[in-house]
């Protein structure tokens, strides 16, 4: 069953370090975020993700988390991994995260 993830609640907002990290997973498994099967408020606080990472880039922070069967990793700035692989928005999907 899919879950929408808050992506309605989010939808303006998709510049946030929850947002990256939904699309950086769906992205790894080639289905639209609104397809994923487990909720990212099921393993992690997406809001408290957001104001870690997004409050002050200048901060050297990193967690690891475990999410729909990928390592994720959320470095400083924001900056998403997912198995090892560094997600960039604005890559091609075909490309990124393998």
């Amino acid at each position: 069953m899919a879950h929408n993830n808050g992506l309605s609640r989010l939808a303006d907002a998709d510049d946030r370090t929850s947002m990256r990290i939904i699309e950086a997973v769906s992205t790894a498994q080639r289905v639209s975020p609104d397809e994923l099967e487990l909720p990212l408020y099921d393993v992690v606080d997406p809001e408290a993700l957001d104001r870690l990472f997004d409050a002050d880039p200048a901060t050297d922070l990193r967690v690891s988390f475990e999410y729909a069967d990928h390592t994720v990793q959320v470095r400083s700035g924001g900056r998403v991994s997912i198995d090892g692989v560094g997600y960039d928005p604005g890559d091609d999907p075909e490309r990124s995260l393998g």
